[in-house]
């Protein structure tokens, strides 16, 4: 459980305090009238977008958030407290969902971003506001408002400039270890990846954050193998780089079955731009590779780039094809690496 991407969440805002039913009473004071208080506020549940987060775990193990409810009003005209807000802090990129799990109610793609879900509600009035000419000594006040009850759905979709995407045991793995600084669990059996990983990585003094999921099958849509769980992570990416098995015997096979899981899956992910390269070429000779990226480049209809993992043949290619896919905004300057000062007594 150290990935959590989808979390069901019970809220409830404050109840307001009720108002008062008081009346001055002072020695040598003949007409004291009324001086009830009015009831405080009821808290209300935030939600914020905080850094150091790239989960929802702490979901896992509460899932009720109540605000506190407003204290209710006094004599001599006091007004009770308001209550506290409850405050949820939630990676960046969380969508909250309501609770059909399809309604869009906010989509914190922003550090600090803040929505209010469950207003707080407001305190009763007190007598002293009852009183008019005609009946200065009300003994009624105001009930407070109860507070909003709500079900709703925190899912994370994480924030990435590039995608990665294949089928199992396509070298996406191997790829993400050997051009930025994850460190993802690499083996030679399929779904070794069985949550998302993100990595930053460098390519001509840019820097931009790559994002491997779990591998696709045929028939994922309809739930097969880890299904278009994880889909959703490469959603807001700029580009996707699609890697082929190069040692497979049905190249453009296996780039159709991805193709027609992203067109099932829905909205743009099927319509964002794309860099298909044919990995492990390392295991090829000269006919196998080149007979395999014409049968490649027929099933794709442009342009392929021919890349190991392993050797690390073709990867800079490969990387300054996806960072011209990529937004100058989205991008980062590349830290140079500055030799520390050799130390001197």
């Amino acid at each position: 459980m150290k990935f959590l991407d989808l979390a069901k969440v019970y809220l409830r805002s404050g109840s307001g305090g009720n108002g008062a039913v008081s009346f001055r009473r002072e020695k040598f004071v003949e007409y004291g009238g009324p001086d009830g208080g009015d009831g405080g506020r009821g808290g209300d549940v935030v939600v914020e977008a905080v850094d150091g987060l790239n989960t929802l775990i702490d979901f896992r193990y509460q899932q009720h958030f109540f605000a506190q409810n407003g204290q209710g009003g006094m004599g001599r005209q006091r007004t009770g407290k308001s209550g506290d807000d409850i405050v949820l802090r939630v990676p960046v990129g969380t969508e909250i969902l309501d609770e059909d799990e399809e309604t869009v109610i906010a989509d914190l793609t922003e550090l600090g971003q803040r929505v209010v879900l469950c207003k707080g509600g407001n305190g009763g009035w007190g007598n002293l506001h009852f009183k008019t000419s005609s009946n200065q000594a009300p003994r009624n006040a105001n009930p407070g408002q109860p507070g909003v009850e709500r079900t709703i759905w925190l899912r994370l979709k994480l924030i990435a400039d590039a995608g990665l995407l294949g089928l199992p045991n396509a070298g996406k793995s191997t790829f993400l270890a050997a051009t930025s600084n994850a460190r993802p669990k690499i083996a030679d059996y399929p779904f070794t990846t069985l949550h998302p990983n993100l990595g930053v990585v460098g390519i001509d003094n840019a820097e931009f954050v790559m994002a491997d999921i779990p591998g696709l099958i045929e028939g994922a849509h309809e739930g097969r193998g880890l299904g278009d769980l994880f889909l959703g992570h490469v959603e807001r990416c700029a580009v996707l780089l699609h890697l082929i098995d190069g040692t497979s015997e049905t190249v453009a096979e296996d780039y159709e079955t991805i193709i027609t899981e992203l067109e099932m899956y829905g909205g743009d992910l099927a319509r964002k731009p794309r860099v298909t390269a044919l990995n492990k070429v390392d295991s090829l000779d000269d006919e196998e590779r080149a007979e395999k990226l014409a049968e490649l480049r027929d099933a794709v209809g442009g342009p392929v780039f021919a890349m190991s993992g392993v050797t690390g043949e073709g990867l800079q290619d490969v990387l300054r094809a996806v960072r011209a896919q990529i937004d100058d905004d989205r991008l980062r300057e590349r830290k140079s690496k500055e030799e520390p000062e050799k130390w001197r007594p």
